[in-house]
Parts: C-alpha cells; sequence; structure tokens
C-alpha cells in the first residue's frame, strides 16, 4: 500500500467518482489513477468501487471505511507538513476562509485588513456560500475555518467559536407607510411585500418561526443570499427588506430609510469553526483574535480541549 494510491482513491471520491476529473486534480493521467486504483484493491483483496464496465458507480461498504481512513491519512499528512511550515515558514502559507455573503462584506473587512498586513505573506482565500456550505467546506478541508450562524456549531466535527451577536432591521424606500406607523409590528410586517435572507439560511427559518408563533405568514415575493442584491430591490420598489442590522450603512444606503427590528427577533449569533482535528497555524490564531479579540491562544486552546472531553 502506498501513499499516493490512498491519495488517488480519496480524490477520485471528492470527484463524485470521476476518474478524468481527479487525474486532472492530481496531475496525472486517467489510466493512471484507473491502474493504482486496481493494485490497491487487489492488495487488499476487495473491492472499493463498484463499477459499470471501466466507470465507477458507487462505493461498497468495506470501500467506504477505506475511504474515511484515507481522508484522516490526508488530514494528518496535511498537519504534518503545516508543523513543519509553523516551524520553518512562520509568516508564510495559505488562510482560506468559507463565510456567507453578509459576513464577508461587513463584518470581516477589518480583520482581514490587518491580518494582511500582519501577515502580507499569507495567500488569504475566501469562499461563499450559505451556513450549510460554509459548514461543509470546513469539514470536507476545503476552508481552514467558516464564518457562520447557528447552524454552523451542528457539527460534531468541528470546534466553534461563538464571536459576537447580531440582529435585524427592516429597510424601506423613504416615503412607506411602516415609517409613520410606529413601533414596527409582525402584523405590520406581514401586510408589505418582504425581501429577504434565502430560507437555506438560518435567519430565514429564524424569521420563518418568529412568525409562525404569531400565526403570521410574512409575504415574503424575493429571496437572496446577498443583502445588498434585496437592498436593491427594496430600492426598486418591490418590496420592505429585513436583512442583518449590519448591512444597513447610512450613507452607503441613503436612498433608504431603515427601521430597527431587533425587538421582534431573538438575536442570532455568528461562529467560528474548524475543525476539531485541524493542526492551526499560529498565524490562525492570529486571525481569530482579530476578528474576535476575546479568543487569544489559550482561549481557543482551552476551547479545543472542552470540545474534545464532550465526545
Amino acid at each position: 500500500m502506498k501513499f499516493h494510491q490512498l491519495r488517488y482513491i480519496h480524490e477520485v471520491a471528492k470527484q463524485n467518482l470521476n476518474i478524468s476529473q481527479a487525474a486532472d486534480v492530481l496531475h496525472t493521467s486517467q489510466p493512471g489513477v484507473s491502474k493504482q486504483i486496481q493494485l490497491l484493491e487487489e492488495e487488499l483483496k476487495l473491492q472499493i468501487f463498484f463499477r459499470n464496465g471501466k466507470r465507477l458507480i458507487g462505493v461498497t461498504e468495506p470501500g467506504q471505511i477505506i475511504l474515511d481512513l484515507a481522508e484522516r491519512v490526508m488530514r494528518e499528512m496535511n498537519s504534518i507538513r503545516s508543523v513543519g511550515e509553523e516551524f520553518t515558514q512562520k509568516q508564510t502559507g495559505a488562510l482560506t476562509i468559507a463565510t456567507t455573503h453578509t459576513q464577508a462584506r461587513y463584518r470581516l473587512p477589518m480583520a482581514v485588513k490587518a491580518f494582511m498586513e500582519q501577515f502580507p505573506d499569507v495567500r488569504l482565500t475566501i469562499h461563499q456560500g450559505n451556513p450549510t456550505q460554509v459548514a461543509e467546506q470546513v469539514v470536507s478541508g476545503e476552508a481552514d475555518i467558516g464564518i457562520a450562524t447557528e447552524s454552523i456549531s451542528d457539527y460534531e466535527k468541528l470546534v466553534c467559536l461563538p464571536c459576537y451577536e447580531w440582529n435585524r432591521c427592516v429597510v424601506t424606500p423613504h416615503g412607506h407607510p411602516l415609517l409613520s406607523d410606529l413601533p414596527l409590528t409582525l402584523e405590520k410586517i406581514s401586510r408589505f411585500p418582504l425581501i429577504t435572507y434565502d430560507f437555506a439560511f438560518t435567519g430565514g427559518s429564524l424569521v420563518s418561526r418568529v412568525f409562525g408563533k404569531e400565526d403570521l405568514e410574512p409575504n415574503v415575493v424575493l429571496t437572496a443570499i446577498d443583502a445588498d442584491v434585496i437592498k436593491t430591490y427594496v430600492g426598486l420598489g418591490l418590496g420592505i427588506g429585513l436583512l442583518a442590522n449590519m448591512a444597513y450603512d447610512p450613507v452607503r444606503d441613503a436612498n433608504l430609510a431603515v427601521i430597527d427590528a431587533s425587538h421582534l427577533f431573538p438575536p442570532s449569533t455568528t461562529f467560528l469553526g474548524f475543525r476539531r482535528d485541524a493542526y492551526l497555524r499560529g498565524y490562525v490564531y492570529d486571525f481569530i483574535k482579530l476578528l474576535a479579540p476575546d479568543y487569544d491562544r489559550r482561549a481557543v486552546n482551552e476551547a479545543i480541549r472542552l470540545s474534545e472531553a464532550r465526545i
């Protein structure tokens, strides 16, 4: 059994059993990948993949166990590599962050700016998605850390740190009837076409539950994952917008009026998550502290210890 064979089956699984795509990622040939998989199966005396002719169509029961172990080997190898880099190239490396649009657009910029000034030789990448996509990217190793709302904390493989709370506001065109009908209530919101976050977001489902408790159904006419898109369509007069209060800027959004809605909804919490078994480079600790100053290295390590104790 060779390391590159485990790497090959791991990548084939990541590419949805497409050997050609896996070969492209691995910078090798399709026949070479197929041959190494065959040699590994012969050595283990079992099938890892089901086949239809030359095409892979599924994963066998023992194959899934082997793939899980291969994924663990890949992670451990990456951790070993990170240890070496930590002690020989402290100021260089890569950091991939998965987060939602709202966090990337309105909460992360200052932390990212400070981080890039402090570590100019660390390559920083930001992936955007909904909280489920964010969590899954961290679980799969595509991202080093994820920043999103509550649902990310449901993943057992992640250590999640509560960073900050936020709530919501309603935005309207100037002169809208809601502006002269305060205080704002759920019933008043439900009278108007509503534009809000995609209901795949934790915030969206929370909003739905809050309305449901009052036996109200919001008249949602449009959803989006991007707060700027919500504000654009509100500005066009298609409805009122319900979004994170951090997403409203009185200067940039001067064409819209804002009404605080934090008295209507429980606050949401933004979490920062990373794999429980990940080796954190020093600069990752520094980024965490820039985003959430209460979490210095000692606090992060204590959170890891407590998380492991609960397993």
